[in-house]
This record gives structure tokens, C-alpha cells and sequence, in this order.
């Protein structure tokens, strides 16, 4: 094994427990407010409860938000970065974008900000910050998106010309750890326009509060430090950390106030101080100097530069957030020295762990790929019992505060770092985001990965009934049952990289994994017929009613997707105990159950032998959900849509060798096949040279994979040129319809953003591409071809000629979903509108997006535009396909 990186060093003893480099991190989220944390209405309006007006002068209870900024790992103390160009009405705090009623697509972020880099430590963090020079056009993006209906696209700041002729700042924010509690941070500012223009840059320190809600809370304190030999100083002082100190470079202007509510603002009551959370907005814009403590102390303080920067030029300003008193020279050659070298150290840990990679711009993707999985870190914090019935110190909660939502999952307290998707529209955990975040995390940080899995399987997490929590909006929905997967391809990621399998990561896991198999069995199969109803699925407005809501016609849904997870799911949990049961042979009869259960599901999807129908139309070539009205009537509701592609997850092959090693279950299995000759043609086998049998265990069989395969890549179907399309092409000249009572339920192939208000319409299923369900179907494809290797070939795409085996054909699909960050012969990357300023402004167009889905014709990106999480998988395919295939991609 190669000697240990600095960067692997850190992590070695992170992992160990001797330093603490994971203590400080960018765990601050980007969007507090609009939250359901922070929301307590009696009818749960959350956007409407807690607006952005009111995030600058009203306290927050369960978190905070900044931008570009970082925090202890219970984000007691919270450093970001305030601006302000002398334009604005309000200073630039935190990141603004439209509520759900606002935009004509749902929420959205409408700021342009990039994560450039980090290191799995936070060793080295860098963020791009674009600050318009004009005023910020907040009640233009508003009323502008009010006005559009759904048939009209996002208006986007920049559709606004509020960057044009370069009249903007860009903002770099720098970290770099000297030691794991010293932490220097450089800001740099570019003045990217023709003209001279004036920047306040506000760096702020403060504390979460925490002492407003508890009679006996300790409140911290941050004041000016009289001792500084060097420059300012403020002490910050908490009972949990002790002292630590903020330098700043220079003698700014120090400004003190409190993280306290501006009650006469927001409430009309009058304020016991008047030094409150929205004082330097006051103090700055409406020049109130007695808002500003003359005290210099308080818990939160900023210190204030002002700079006029000539055009073309830029300024810096550095600080140092350390928990030693200020000393000689804190910003000497010492400091740029050390910022270098973690810059260096960075660049040598991912080229030690991603060396395949030939170009440039190929390293540049995957790195800012992992640079937005890391910067999504965020503490998160949510007491549902707390939060239903309120706090001690403060008003009794409405009485309709418990019939509200969450209120069945009282035993969840949470107070983590979490990988969230995004950390603006969605600054809370989803669970199936998660396990798909983890896949990446493990080629960089595994120690992460499995902490985040095991985390969600605790009890406090963890429904005591075994269901794992969707996400804050409602813990009760259900998230397709993707975690042991995420398991599995962790375990085996770290075993691959460090050479040694984690099995007691492995068995933890497997034991709660039980516990939440056995909850969808029990809740999701309500006629035992081993065919599953489980409501949206994380899909939104994929099918033709709102399936997490009771059917229209009445009756319910036997789904294909639902099913289908639940067989991947069974062979997740097979795969597992047999791993486990080389070292234990107790786990072989366990392995057993989950065999004969994924059989029962083959057999109720494929061709149960009685009346009903099961979940595969032959005429079609296809598999559909089946509508079970109250009389007894079935029917296909026949939308090709992902819903029939996903039973191709459900894949494994079980070696000789590995059955040979576990005779228990071997024997088991035979019997099985033996005496149950009716689910004998749901298992494939293949004879070796030697005369011993390989057996896949498939939800689809050879036949009907080619079948599949041949809808799934035609180009007039799903086969984009940017990826697999979530619902047919074929819809958009034959819509989906469905008359019930009158109403017309319709689903049409739309490529873009969501014409449907299902699910808040800020997601679309029906047409764009997703990458978290393209990288499991280029996964399933590598697994259908180490059964089939050089005898199964298809036509890819479908009547185009050339015949491609399955792992070639996994290989076309990541070259396609690469292509969307790859910039073309044309100059243009299509996650890029075509008259972005991102296609030619050259401060533009290496900074990268990694959006929440993709146009199905276009590319260009759509939905959350920072959702990195699950779109990260972008660099686990370079990783494993390497960049060559991007130039063999044609786009036109």
C-alpha cells in the first residue's frame, strides 16, 4: 500500500479519535427560515411562517445560516461572511430564493455560488460567492416568477442583466486548518467590472442561541480582546469549548450585538435591548448608531472593512479563528505558507485516490463534484417532541400544534452532521438522498460514509416500528428502501481502497435492516400478496394520480417500482448475510429467508398461475403498475415510465464457490427448487465447463430483459443523449389518459421543469433525468453482464445497427450522463442555458453545477441547482469508466 497522504494522515486520526479535524466544518446551513424546524403554525405553512423578511431580525430556534461559512460540529459558534455594495436594502447575510407559493415552479435558490473545493477533513474548503454590484433585484424575481404559469421556464437572477458588463464581485472565501482548532480564512474579493465600486465586507462571529429557550441555559459571551499584540481581536467564551479567539487582519471597526429576536419588528413588543440580531443591518443602512453595543460585547460581532476596489482589481482580507490568545505576527509569511501547503496537500490526496483520469476538465468535474458533497455537510438539529409541544421558556403551543405533522415520531432527536441534498432548498436529510450520497463519500472519507448509514439506523432515528424517516416534511412517507444497498456498495468500497472489510460496520447494519424489512412487509404489503403499495416513492408526479394520497377510482396499486425495490432489497439483505455468514454460519439461515422471500416476489410480479394480473404485459413488452378497483377490476395503467424500469435493480449472481462455502444454505436452496416446482423458472441458471451451476436471481428473466432493454433504448423512447429519461418519449405524442367521475388525470412526457403542482411541482419525473436511477441502471447492466458476459449483445440504441454487450452498454449510458458537465466542440456545456453567462464569460465557465435533474432533450440542468448529493455519483462513474468515453460522444 502507498505511503499515507496528509490529507489520509488527518483522516487516520480522526477515525482514531486523536485529533479532532472533523470538529470544524461548513456545517451551517444555507436556508434556516422557511423551514419546518422553525415553523409553529397551527396549519403548517412554514414558507408563510418564517419568511425571508424576518430571517434577519428573528432569531431562529434549531439552527443558523450563513454563506460561505463554517461551524463547530454542534454549532455553537458559526462564522460566514456578511457583504454589502452600498446598493442593497438589506445586507447580504444569507442566501435568498423564492418560497414555495412564489415560484412558478416551486421553491428556488436565485443566487449564483459555487463550492470550488474541500478535502474530506476541511483541511482546505474554498467557496465563489457572485455579488451584484447593483442593487439586488429581490422584488423583480418574485413578482416576475408570480407572473409566469408553469408552461414558462425559471426566472433565474441571471435572466435579470444584473451581471451584465461584468457589474459584479466575485467573493472567494478561503479556509485552511493550521492545526485542528486553528483555522485561517482568507477572503478575496475581485472587482470584475469596468469601474471602480465600493464593498463592506462584514466577517461575523456568533453563537447559536441556545439559552432563549431554557430557563437554566447558560448564555455565552463574545467581547473584545484587550490583548492583542498584533491587529483585532474578539474572545468568544462558552461553556462547552472554553475560549476561542477571532483575529482580524488589519484594525477593522468592531461591531457587537445580540443573537436576539428584534421583537418591536417582528412582533410589535417593545425590545428590553436594543442591541438585537438585525443591528448591523440597522447600524449600516439606516445609520442607527445606538443599536450597536458600545460595550463591545455580546453574542454576535463583526468586524467592519470597507473597501473601494479599483476595476479589474481585487482586495483581501484575512482572519484567523483559533483557540490560542493572539500572538506575534498572526498573519506573517506563516499563514500564506500554510494555506499553500494545504492547497498542495489537497491536490495530492485526490490524485492519489482518483489517478485514472486523463484531462483536465475531467479532474476539474469530479473535484467540484466532491466539493459539493462536502460543503452539503450541515448540522441539523429537530426535537420532535420539544417542537410539538414547545419550550420551557417559552408560550404553550397552539392546541392543533399536535395534531400537526410529525407528531407520530416523538421519539426523533436530532442533533447531527448530516449530508444533506442541498442545503437551500432542502436543508434536511432525505433518507434515499443519503444512502445515495454515501456511494461517492466512500472513494474519499468511508469512515463518513458509514457513519451517516448507521445514523439513521439508530434508535433515534429509527422508528421503534422500523420505518426509517423520510424527511422533515413528512417523517411518514415513504423513500424507496435503498439503504442496504448503499450498505453493501460502502463495505465494498472501503474493503476495494483500504484492503480491509469493516464486517462490524456490516453486522450493525444488517441487524436494523431487519427491523425496517420487516416494517415494509407488514405496512406495504396489506393483501400478503408480495406485491407492494407504496405510495409516491420519492417519485412525485411520476404516476397519473398522486399515489401517497387515497386512489380517486378508490381500491389501490399493486406498483411495479415499490415491488421492484422490495426485491432489490431482499437480494441487498441476501448479499449481506451471506458476506457475514462466512464468518458466522448462523446467518446462513437467515440468508435462506431472504432467498425464498425475493422468490415470492419474482413469482408475484412474473406470473403468479391464478386470475389476477400480475405485473408484466406482454403485449407491451413492459412492466406496469396495476390498478385493483373495489369490484374486483384490474388494470395496467400503462405509463412507461422508470416504474417499469426499476425491476431491472433486483439483480445477483450466486458462484459455486460461494454456495460450496455455506452448505447450510446451499441445501436449503435445492430443497427449495426441488419442492416448490411452481417459482423453479423464476431463477436462471448456467452450467460452467466444469458442470457447476451459476444461478442469477433476476426480477427479469433473459427474454423479458431484452424486452425491456428495447424500450429502454430507443432513442424515440427513453434513450436521451444525455442519459435515461424518467418517462418515455413515446407519452409526448400518446398522453396517458384517465377518466374518473368527470376528471381527466393525464401524464404527458415533459422534459423540463414540472407542469404539475403534484408535490409542490419543483421536481419532475415525467421526462428529465435523474442521475441516482441512471447510475442503478448502469450498475444493474455491469451485474446482468458478469452472468451473461459475451451471450447476451444488444442493439444500442435500438435499430441503430450496432450490437453492444451489456457492460458496453453501461459504458454508452455514463458516457451520455457525463456529457452534460463536458464542455463541447461548440463551446457550451449543456447543464448551461445556451445564452448563459456561463458559456463564454471566462470567470464563468469552469465553475460547475450539479444539479437535482436534467433536461430529457437538452441536458441543461433543472430543480435544485446545488443538489451535488446524489448527482455526485457523476464522480464515482469518471472513477469508474475513466473520461475517454466523454470523447467519443457526439452532441449535437
Amino acid at each position: 500500500m502507498s505511503k499515507l497522504t496528509k490529507e489520509e494522515q488527518r483522516l487516520d486520526a480522526s477515525r482514531k479519535r486523536l485529533a479532532h479535524w472533523k470538529r470544524w466544518g461548513p456545517y451551517l446551513s444555507e436556508r434556516q427560515w422557511g423551514t419546518v424546524r422553525e415553523d409553529y403554525s397551527p396549519d403548517g405553512h412554514a414558507w408563510q411562517y418564517f419568511p425571508h423578511d424576518q430571517a434577519r431580525s428573528r432569531a431562529y430556534r434549531w439552527g443558523e445560516d450563513g454563506i460561505g461559512g463554517l461551524c463547530d460540529r454542534h454549532q455553537y459558534l458559526c462564522f460566514a461572511l456578511t457583504l454589502w455594495n452600498e446598493q442593497d436594502p438589506i445586507l447580504k447575510e444569507r442566501l435568498f430564493g423564492l418560497a414555495n407559493h412564489e415560484g412558478n415552479h416551486g421553491e428556488d435558490v436565485k443566487e449564483s455560488y459555487f463550492y470550488l473545493d474541500s478535502t474530506p477533513t476541511h483541511s482546505y474548503m474554498k467557496f465563489l460567492y457572485k455579488y451584484p454590484q447593483a442593487p439586488f433585484p429581490y422584488s423583480q424575481l418574485v413578482e416576475e416568477n408570480q407572473r409566469r404559469d408553469r408552461q414558462q421556464p425559471e426566472y433565474e437572477l441571471s435572466d435579470t442583466g444584473i451581471f451584465n458588463e461584468h457589474r459584479y464581485f466575485d467573493v472567494f472565501i478561503e479556509y485552511a486548518k493550521s492545526t485542528p482548532e486553528d483555522i485561517l480564512i482568507k477572503v478575496t474579493a475581485y472587482n470584475r467590472g469596468a469601474v471602480a465600486a465600493p464593498l463592506v465586507l462584514l466577517p461575523t462571529l456568533w453563537f447559536r442561541n441556545t439559552w432563549s429557550w431554557q430557563r437554566s441555559a447558560a448564555k455565552p459571551n463574545i467581547s473584545l480582546e484587550t490583548h492583542s499584540p498584533s491587529g483585532q481581536a474578539i474572545r468568544a467564551e462558552h461553556s462547552h469549548y472554553g475560549q476561542r479567539w477571532l483575529l482580524y487582519e488589519d484594525t477593522p471597526q468592531l461591531l457587537f450585538t445580540e443573537n436576539e429576536t428584534n421583537l418591536e419588528r417582528i412582533w410589535g413588543q417593545p425590545n428590553p435591548t436594543p442591541f438585537v440580531k438585525d443591528s448591523f443591518h440597522n447600524y449600516l443602512i439606516h445609520q442607527k448608531s445606538d443599536c450597536i453595543n458600545p460595550n463591545l460585547t455580546g453574542t454576535k460581532a463583526a468586524g467592519h472593512y470597507h473597501r473601494t476596489i479599483p476595476a479589474g482589481e481585487s482586495v483581501t482580507i484575512r482572519l484567523r479563528l483559533t483557540d490560542q490568545p493572539p500572538g506575534e505576527h498572526p498573519f506573517g509569511t506563516g499563514f500564506d505558507r500554510i494555506m499553500e501547503t494545504r492547497i498542495a496537500e489537497a491536490d495530492e490526496f485526490y490524485a492519489q485516490r482518483m489517478p485514472e483520469l486523463s484531462t483536465k476538465e475531467a479532474k476539474a468535474i469530479q473535484r467540484q463534484a466532491f466539493a459539493g458533497l462536502l460543503w452539503s455537510k450541515q448540522f441539523y438539529h429537530y426535537d420532535v417532541a420539544t417542537w410539538l409541544v414547545g419550550d420551557e421558556a417559552g408560550p404553550n403551543a397552539h392546541p392543533h400544534r399536535n395534531s400537526s405533522r410529525n407528531q407520530d415520531w416523538r421519539h426523533l432527536y436530532n442533533a447531527d452532521v448530516i449530508s444533506m441534498p442541498d442545503k437551500w432548498e432542502y436543508p434536511w436529510y432525505a433518507t434515499w438522498d443519503l444512502a445515495f450520497h454515501c456511494v461517492p463519500f466512500a472513494l474519499i472519507d468511508p469512515d463518513f460514509a458509514k457513519d451517516q448509514l448507521i445514523l439513521l439506523l439508530r434508535e433515534w432515528y429509527l422508528h421503534p416500528n422500523g420505518q426509517l424517516p423520510a424527511y422533515e416534511w413528512d417523517f411518514n412517507d415513504v423513500n424507496p428502501p435503498v439503504h442496504a444497498w448503499a450498505v453493501w456498495r460502502v463495505y465494498k468500497i472501503e474493503r476495494r481502497i483500504r484492503g480491509q472489510a469493516d464486517r462490524k460496520f456490516l453486522e450493525r447494519a444488517f441487524h436494523k435492516l431487519l427491523l425496517n424489512f420487516t416494517w415494509w412487509v407488514n405496512r406495504k404489503d396489506a393483501q400478503g400478496k408480495n406485491l407492494f403499495q407504496g405510495g409516491f416513492m420519492g417519485l412525485d408526479n411520476i404516476g397519473v394520480f398522486d399515489r401517497s394520497q387515497p386512489l380517486p377510482t378508490g381500491g389501490h396499486l399493486d406498483q411495479s417500482d415499490t415491488t421492484s425495490w422490495m426485491g432489490m432489497f431482499c437480494l441487498n439483505m441476501l448479499a449481506i448475510a451471506l458476506e457475514l455468514a462466512r464468518d458466522n454460519s448462523a446467518y446462513e439461515s437467515v440468508a435462506s429467508k431472504f432467498f425464498d422471500h425475493f422468490v415470492y416476489i419474482n413469482h408475484a410480479m412474473n406470473g403468479r398461475g391464478d386470475d389476477c394480473l400480475n405485473l408484466w404485459d406482454d403485449e407491451d413488452g413492459f412492466y406496469y403498475d396495476v390498478l385493483n378497483l373495489p369490484h374486483g377490476e384490474q388494470r395496467f395503467l400503462k405509463i412507461r415510465s422508470l416504474v417499469g424500469l426499476i425491476p431491472l435493480f433486483a439483480v445477483l449472481t450466486l458462484e459455486p464457490e460461494t454456495l460450496s462455502q455455506l452448505p447450510n444454505f446451499h441445501e436449503r436452496m435445492m430443497w427449495f427448487l426441488k419442492n416448490r416446482q411452481e417459482f423453479r423458472t423464476n431463477v436462471g441458471t448456467q452450467v460452467r465447463e466444469d458442470g457447476s451451476i451459476r444461478y442469477l436471481l433476476s426480477l427479469v428473466s433473459e427474454e423479458r430483459l431484452r424486452r425491456v432493454l428495447h424500450h429502454m433504448l430507443q432513442e424515440e423512447e427513453f434513450l436521451s443523449t444525455f442519459g435515461i429519461r424518467s418517462l418515455s418519449r413515446h407519452h409526448r405524442d400518446h398522453p396517458f389518459e384517465f377518466h374518473v367521475n368527470g376528471t381527466e388525470y393525464r401524464v404527458a412526457y415533459e422534459p423540463g421543469e414540472s407542469r404539475s403542482p403534484m408535490f409542490g411541482g419543483n421536481s419532475n419525473w415525467r421526462g428529465p433525468i435523474w442521475f441516482p436511477l441512471n447510475y442503478l441502471l448502469i450498475e444493474s447492466l455491469q451485474k446482468f453482464h458478469y452472468f451473461f458476459r459475451e451471450s447476451f449483445t444488444i442493439e444500442c440504441p435500438t435499430n441503430s445497427g450496432p450490437v453492444l454487450n451489456l457492460w458496453e452498454v453501461g459504458g454508452e449510458l455514463a458516457a451520455r450522463l457525463m456529457a452534460i458537465f463536458h464542455q463541447h466542440p461548440s463551446d457550451n456545456r449543456p447543464i448551461w442555458p445556451a445564452d448563459h453567462i456561463a458559456q463564454h464569460d471566462p470567470f464563468w465557465r469552469d465553475h460547475l453545477l450539479f444539479h437535482e435533474f436534467f433536461h430529457g432533450e437538452t441536458g441543461q440542468g433543472l430543480g435544485a441547482s446545488h443538489q451535488t448529493g446524489w448527482t455526485a455519483l457523476i464522480a464515482k462513474l469518471l472513477e469508474q469508466y475513466g473520461d475517454e468515453l466523454i470523447s467519443t460522444k457526439v452532441i449535437s
